[in-house]
């Protein structure tokens, strides 16, 4: 009977696959590679290493979750369209979690959850959240100096994670939280696990909080036709 999800996470430098048992709700294998690019070379060998790990065939598939961003512009699209082909193939059900919410699971049960990401240029992308997961800042791209008015009503015991850990202590201050610059990057198994408790709801789709950093090249004969 097929009931696992597959997890897979291509917003920043890791790339991520993990096979979840939707029936005894615990992760069975997981592979991940510290790639920094080239997603679209490596998944679909890193999602093929996953499923031998577990020694499941495509068919026990009955689920799909996957990492919509914020992050890299080209890696989430690599992801999102590698889940969006697998949902038509395999005809099952694709949800999407963000990178913000997948890097605070682990710690809301601690108490609040500021999650934020490096996002270069001035800005950092940030989602704030509740203990116990509940949102109170859904995920956006902010100016540094900010982030004190974004965590105001985050209350006492304010954990902050992701890749922007040291800009947000640049800003808050060091007693204002507890920095944790350990937790960088999404935790395949927090996807998972996010993804299996997530009812789908249409296919997903990329978290874009700004357009794509690379611009597109005008050709030379254009650029030459417009002087």
């Amino acid at each position: 009977m097929a009931d696992l999800l597959l997890a897979i996470d291509t917003a920043n430098e890791r790339c991520s696959a993990a096979l979840y048992s939707l029936r005894e709700e615990r992760l069975l294998a997981l592979h991940e590679e510290e790639i920094g690019r080239g997603h679209a070379e490596r998944l679909m060998g890193v999602i093929a290493d996953v499923l031998a790990e577990a020694g499941a065939p495509w068919r026990a598939i009955a689920k799909l979750g996957v990492c919509i961003g914020p992050g890299s512009f080209t890696g989430i699209r690599v992801g999102v369209a590698c889940v969006r082909g697998l949902e038509l193939s395999l005809k099952v059900p694709a949800v999407g979690i963000s990178s913000l919410e997948a890097l605070a699971a682990p710690d809301w049960t601690e108490g609040p959850v500021l999650a934020v990401h490096d996002a270069k240029r001035g800005e950092v992308y940030a989602a704030l959240f509740a203990q116990g997961g509940e949102t109170l800042w859904e995920p956006q791209a902010l100016a540094p100096s900010d982030l004190s008015g974004f965590v105001a009503q985050a209350g006492a015991g304010l954990r902050v994670v992701g890749t922007g850990v040291e800009i947000a202590r640049e800003v808050l201050g060091d007693g204002a939280a507890l920095f944790r610059p350990e937790t960088r990057l999404v935790s395949i198994e927090a996807l998972a696990r996010l993804a299996a408790g997530r009812a789908p709801a249409g296919p997903p789709l990329p978290l874009y909080l700004r357009g794509a950093d690379a611009k597109a090249q005008v050709p030379l004969g254009l650029r030459a036709a417009a002087h």
